[in-house]
């Protein structure tokens, strides 16, 4: 298997990655070129609780991937493939395919390593990524976690910054649950987006199993705008 450049995450968070439980530590590496990262499991919730958000939720549903609804035992699968986009940024590009009562919805996101340190992760939203997230790592007690800094909307060709006033606030947390899954145990994630004076917007959480394996199909298609599979041999912006 060909060594794989580093992902996101190990150019930005480095050794600190070290300390995150060893399940972690393989999902958040650099996945092989010709390979996927493959995850299913179930969120116990998923989606707006509050009902009368659903409306202004669905208005940027396509955008950002968060949908109106709101449902427990929830399956889901995950694809994450390495990317690099059109700026020569490593990045992991994941689709989630929430399947709920009412049919399968998908989320697509990409996250990219701007620049090193904790501070330089960012998440495109959307498959035309017209919203993006600046992050801030962390890892605790061999977890990690992920807290938005900023939240960008593109209008036209740039990005502007939403007030502190108005900007949802994102946090994430990858874990590794051993009462999962009736004490086989199993990664968890939780996130939770809190929107200033409404308050909790969305969540989800849930645990799932996770591996690495060849791909055989392309997955180009489901990549947002902008991004393309990292070659075999070598790592290109995408033209």
């Amino acid at each position: 298997m060909k060594q794989p450049a580093r992902s996101p995450y190990e150019l930005t968070a480095g050794s600190a990655l070290d300390d995150l439980h060893p399940v972690l530590r393989r999902y958040l590496g650099a996945i092989p070129a010709g390979h996927r990262g493959y995850g299913s499991g179930v969120f116990e919730a998923a989606g707006t609780p509050r009902r009368w958000l659903r409306p202004l939720v669905a208005l940027v549903s396509s955008w950002t991937g968060l949908f109106p609804v709101w449902e427990t035992n929830v399956p889901f699968t995950v694809v994450n493939a390495p990317m690099t986009d059109r700026e020569g940024r490593t990045a992991v590009v994941a689709v989630r395919r929430f399947h709920f009562s009412r049919g399968v919805q998908t989320m697509v996101d990409a996250i990219t390593a701007e620049n090193p340190g904790r501070d330089g992760l960012t998440d495109h939203l959307g498959l035309d990524r017209r919203f993006r997230i600046r992050l801030r790592s962390t890892v605790l007690r061999g977890e990690l976690h992920l807290d938005s800094t900023a939240v960008e909307v593109r209008i036209g060709r740039q990005h502007f910054r939403l007030p502190g006033a108005l900007a949802p606030r994102l946090a994430l947390v990858e874990r590794y649950d051993d009462a999962a899954r009736g004490g086989e145990g199993a990664q968890r994630v939780t996130v939770t987006v809190v929107a200033p004076v409404v308050g909790l917007l969305y969540q989800y959480t849930g645990a799932f199993t996770y591996e690495v394996r060849p791909e055989v199909v392309d997955a180009a298609d489901a990549a947002p705008e902008g991004v393309e599979p990292r070659d075999a041999s070598t790592t290109r912006p995408a033209e």
